[in-house]
């Protein structure tokens, strides 16, 4: 037995852990309470710097130590040279990079670096920049470390040609960089500006792009990260905020304004009547909402005493940054002024005779793809995005047909395919009513599960969704001020509350769906003109006190049919 090493049992080694565990632990809950003390106290010395590295070193995401080491720093940039400042600095970015050796993703460790850059008397921008290709070569994704890299060019002023070359090195080594493909899209608008297209680049710049960015998927067609740049190059520019649509009418006596984006309206929206300010108070539609692309006012009674005069109406937004006015001439009772979907481009790029071969040859490759990889998703969206792209009318019948195959290949994402080809199904049909210059617009059959782009809609006083999957009427649809009769039949619909304030409705027609209470008709209440009203084959219809409920709740309604006929 002599000589031989002594193996302890699992049950004793189990034991020497813990004893372990616990003598760290006290280490650490004595030196936090130390460093805590002293800060405490206003002891900002080397030793309050000593006793923080002890604990960061273990856990460097203790944020109340990082600030502590900062009050230290400013502390002995009191009384310290450059030098010596020089030097504690160096210092403390050794020990920060021991610290991401532990953590690479500590987003104190970073931040607290990117502090001491800036009050270093000499910074070594070129070192940082080395650190940080050290540490993406370890992890291409630290977007920690991506952060701290834009920090750093842009105080050094480091070139965007030569990040952008960087990007393109680390893509050619691995087209699955999601990092760098993103970086990219930040940094061309900055070098190719397009001047027309806030945020998008010039028309030889994208060519380029998708010439990369087609090798990308072609090497490796089931990789989302090239993909999902490739759908950044196909997007449209984000317009401006605009007023897209003013409406006066005198008999509902306000004033309503339809904006491209969502807006809160406080004293930023000012109303001209002949160029002179009037007080008015704006509100929501829909009462409860805070931002809204949609803004109405009541009109004071006493703007217009003269029906044989012109009145020229203007609204102001933010003192000047979108505006939009209007003419109510003698003798009418209802003035407006719209921007016009087909003029502004609004669902469609504006392509060159280039641009258009170019995405010609993109949606020839991409299907020649799709035949080698039929179950690709991200080819078959690209398809669709691409012919949208070229004329999203003459390829609405083959995009639909991918969007079926898309719900076979990639089941658990068929809601969400639901709701994007809902999209450009409205979108296409707005362009539709555009075209024909009417106000009319038939939705219905359409498989539609959701309803946008309404803002584009304020001038419509026929609207048709029947047979669709609607489960709710959005909020904004109380923006169609002159909607005059609605059809909802043959939907799944259960609640109305998009449906307040609408001043022009006359008949709604809610045939088959699944409303199963009175009270969820309560926002028809607020519909003064509602005079139709059909509600055959809900539910509510086989309860017995169903029409006197109704009667009592919408007085003003003259018809209402509930049996079928």
């Amino acid at each position: 037995m002599h000589g031989r090493i002594k193996v302890k049992t699992t049950l004793e080694q189990q034991e020497a852990k813990r004893k372990e565990r616990e003598k760290k632990l006290q280490l650490y809950v004595s030196a936090t309470q130390a460093a805590l003390q002293k800060r405490e106290n206003g002891q900002l010395d080397k030793e309050a710097l000593d006793l923080t590295a002890q604990i960061l070193s273990l856990n460097p995401d203790f944020a109340s130590l990082w600030n502590l080491r900062r009050e230290v720093f400013l502390q002995l940039q009191t009384d310290r040279s450059d030098e010596e400042m020089q030097s504690l600095c160096s210092g403390e970015l050794s020990f920060l990079e021991n610290c991401l050796r532990v953590s690479p993703k500590s987003y104190g460790t970073w931040y607290h670096r990117c502090w001491i850059m800036k009050i270093m008397p000499k910074p070594d921008w070129a070192r940082e920049l080395a650190l940080c290709n050290r540490f993406l070569e370890i992890d291409e994704r630290n977007f920690h470390c991506w952060d701290y890299r834009r920090f750093v060019t842009q105080s050094s002023s480091v070139p965007d040609p030569e990040e952008l070359e960087f990007t393109t090195s680390l893509i050619s080594k691995n087209f699955s960089n999601y990092s760098s493909w993103h970086y990219r899209s930040k940094l061309l608008p900055q070098i190719h500006p397009d001047q027309l297209r806030i945020g998008r680049v010039t028309e030889g710049a994208l060519l380029n792009e998708l010439e990369l960015v087609q090798n990308a998927f072609f090497t490796d067609p089931n990789d989302q990260s090239a993909w999902f740049y490739h759908r950044w190059l196909l997007g449209r520019a984000d317009h401006p905020l605009s007023i897209r649509c003013v409406m006066v009418s005198l008999d509902e006596g306000c004033v309503s304004v339809t904006f491209s984006q969502p807006v809160a309206v406080q004293d930023d929206l000012i109303l001209f009547l002949n160029d002179k300010p009037i007080f008015v108070s704006w509100r929501t539609a829909g009462r409860k909402e805070k931002r809204s692309l949609f803004w109405v006012c009541d009109l004071p009674k006493e703007c217009i005493n003269d029906r044989c005069c012109q009145y020229k109406f203007q609204v102001l937004w933010k003192d000047g940054e979108a505006k939009k006015e209007c003419i109510l001439y003698p003798g009418t009772r209802e003035t407006w002024c719209r921007d016009s979907a087909t003029e502004n481009e609004f669902f469609s790029l504006d392509l060159s005779e280039g641009k258009s071969n170019v995405l010609q040859q993109e949606l020839k490759s991409c299907k020649e793809l799709q035949e080698l990889e039929p179950e690709n998703k991200w080819c078959l969206l690209t398809i669709i995005l691409l012919m949208r792209a070229l004329d999203p009318l003459a390829y609405e019948k083959e995009s639909l047909g991918c969007f079926e195959t898309l719900k076979v290949v990639d089941p658990m994402r068929s809601g969400y395919y639901d709701d994007l080809r809902s999209k450009f199904q409205m979108e296409n049909a707005i362009l539709k009513m555009e075209y024909a210059e009417s106000f009319i617009i038939d939705l219905s059959k359409k498989g539609l599960t959701r309803l946008c782009h309404l803002e584009h809609l304020g001038q419509v006083t026929h609207m048709n969704l029947s047979a669709n999957r609607l489960r709710v009427l959005p909020s904004n649809l109380s923006m169609l001020r002159r909607l005059q009769m609605l059809e909802v039949d043959n939907n799944e619909v259960v609640r109305l509350e998009g449906l307040w304030n609408l001043p022009q409705l006359e008949e709604l027609s809610l045939q088959c769906n699944q409303i199963e209470n009175v009270s969820d008709l309560q926002p028809l209440a607020s519909c003064p003109h509602l005079s139709v009203l059909h509600l055959q084959g809900n539910p509510l219809c086989e309860k017995a006190d169903t029409r006197t409920q109704l009667e009592a709740l919408l007085p003003h309604v003259n018809t209402i049919h509930l049996s079928l006929i």
